[in-house]
């Protein structure tokens, strides 16, 4: 460790482990880019930017006192970021010894990829309950054969639309067990899960299973990407979703969720028992909307966030950043908040509660807020209006802090894509005299400001970002080439199994090693899943 780390609080991978294996508190920040994250990091660890600290560590780590331990891989984030989450207010904060290399050294697994525990967990499960599954060629002849068939794809919608099996439906995870009984009536159709890869083809399966549904159900064995490599055509642009529920088949989804939630562990909570659970200083505590974001929007209990469950148990550490903290999740149907319950619990999770009574509590409508550490600083703004003429008329910096996937897909003209790490180190930034940070809703903008300031320079930050840019029917330009760019574009790991562009090789490599998640779960020891074995 160099010498500034020395002077940082430190603890031990070896500490960092036991306390994963005694089901304590612990959060494991990762403040590298994802790009990086994705290529090598312990199986808890959680990916949180350096930059994005601010925006997004109330939600992870909502208690200021729970233990926080921070690693990079030697790029001088470490000593920033604790400084950083100090000067927030969390009181328990750490660098892990030696870093990424030390954990390597003390003997501790290494992983790669996103949202690893779910993924490998995903895997123990097929592998412990056999989820049964179909190879893409037999489920492309039954479709041709016009077999009495569903196709449910229980990734969100938004994946869905932009590439999908012909035919299937989008019915995203959390909401298979609630909705299938409508969509197969008929205890004779067979009920085909899919997803991109395999995770939540698997998990969505034994829902189905664990559900107690009648019908034959098997998951398409490695989703999209197994169909691709079989070189069939997939479908874009689709649109279907689920059916409504009637009543009859949701008292029977909500018998057999309850069952499982009592099978599992999960524990019911009233109003006045989660206000006994947020008192308790020593527990960090999570709520959480399992229902669809639409329904989120229409009305949601104050102080939850959203979440999916779907996208729950398949990246839970985009929520949950406290590793053994408490969760409760709610919902209004009593099936979707349990069977999400029932697999957190499998998960490893020690307590995961289950409200379903909102009666008297506190209620809200529209988008969840964003839940920031601090006020967002007091900084100069410019409007898109002025900003427009100005662009006409002055040399004027545009800096755009949004990921790079978004900068591709659309930015101001003439804008460079930069990460907050990187505003003060390039000389492009530093000779400009003029300065407008720019990002989606103008909050990271907001926020990185103060890192400019100097008396050499004006720096002001576009009101409102890019969206209120298109606000005004201004344009944007698309695609992100090395002119543009002052950093490496790889804040955002790019996914085999999203998007119609990867290369087979790409896509063959994925599945070969979400194969041996399963092993190196063994190797690693401080996963804590239990599958559900016995129903």
């Amino acid at each position: 460790m160099n010498s500034i780390t020395n002077l940082l609080p430190v603890t031990s991978s070896e500490a960092v482990r036991q306390s994963l294996k005694n089901g304590a508190e612990i959060a494991l920040l990762d403040v590298r880019e994802e790009g990086p994250f994705a290529s090598a990091h312990p199986l808890f660890a959680v990916n949180l930017p350096i930059g994005r600290i601010e925006e997004r560590i109330a939600g992870l780590v909502p208690r200021k006192d729970a233990p926080i331990v921070v690693y990079d891989n030697g790029e001088g984030r470490t000593a920033k970021a604790v400084r950083l989450l100090q000067f927030l207010g969390y009181s328990d904060v750490s660098a892990l010894e030696g870093g990424l290399e030390g954990w390597k050294r003390s003997g501790g697994e290494i992983f790669i990829d996103v949202n690893v525990p779910s993924k490998a967990f995903g895997e123990l499960v097929e592998h412990v309950r056999h989820t049964p599954s179909l190879p893409a060629r037999e489920v492309h002849d039954r479709i041709k054969r016009g077999d009495d068939l569903v196709i449910l794809d229980a990734r969100r919608f938004i994946e869905y639309n932009v590439m999908a099996i012909p035919g299937g439906r989008s019915v995203p995870g959390g909401e298979l067990a609630l909705r299938v009984r409508d969509i197969a009536p008929s205890p004779e159709t067979t009920v085909i899960v899919n997803c991109a890869g395999r995770t939540r083809s698997i998990i969505g399966t034994q829902s189905l299973v664990n559900a107690g549904i009648p019908n034959p159900v098997f998951a398409l064995r490695n989703g999209t990407i197994g169909w691709t490599l079989e070189g069939l055509s997939l479908e874009h642009g689709a649109s279907r979703k689920g059916t409504d529920v009637s009543e009859q088949n949701h008292q029977a989804a909500r018998a057999r969720a309850e069952l499982l939630a009592e099978r599992t562990g999960v524990r019911l909570i009233t109003a006045d028992g989660l206000d006994r659970l947020q008192a308790d200083p020593e527990r960090t505590v999570y709520r959480l909307d399992v229902r669809s974001p639409e329904e989120y929007v229409e009305g949601h209990l104050k102080d939850f966030r959203s979440a999916p469950g779907g996208q729950l148990v398949q990246a839970t550490d985009e929520w949950v950043g406290v590793r053994h903290g408490t969760i409760v999740l709610t919902d209004d149907d009593g099936v979707r908040a349990r069977m999400t319950a029932h697999w957190l619990r499998q998960l490893g999770w020690n307590e995961v509660y289950v409200l379903d009574k909102w009666d008297g509590l506190p209620f809200e409508t529209g988008q969840e807020a964003p839940l920031l550490s601090q006020p967002l600083p007091d900084v100069e703004t410019i409007s898109a209006v002025e900003l427009q003429k100005s662009l006409v008329t002055g040399d004027i910096l545009v800096l755009d802090l949004a990921t790079s996937p978004a900068f591709r897909k659309g930015h101001i003209p003439g804008a460079r894509f930069v990460i907050r790490p990187d505003l003060g180190s390039h000389s492009a930034v530093r000779k400009a005299k003029e300065i407008v940070l720019v990002s989606p809703n103008g909050i990271a903008a907001h926020l990185a400001a103060p890192d400019l300031a100097g008396e050499s320079r004006r720096v002001r930050v576009l009101k409102g970002g890019t969206e209120a840019w298109q606000a005004e029917g201004y344009g944007l330009e698309a695609g992100l080439n090395e002119a543009q760019a002052l950093s490496e574009p790889d804040d955002v790991y790019k996914r085999p199994y999203e998007g119609t562009d990867n290369a087979t090789e790409a896509m063959q490599a994925y599945l070969d090693w979400e194969y041996g998640l399963v092993a190196q779960l063994e190797k690693d020891g401080t996963h804590g899943f239990r599958v559900l074995e016995d129903i």
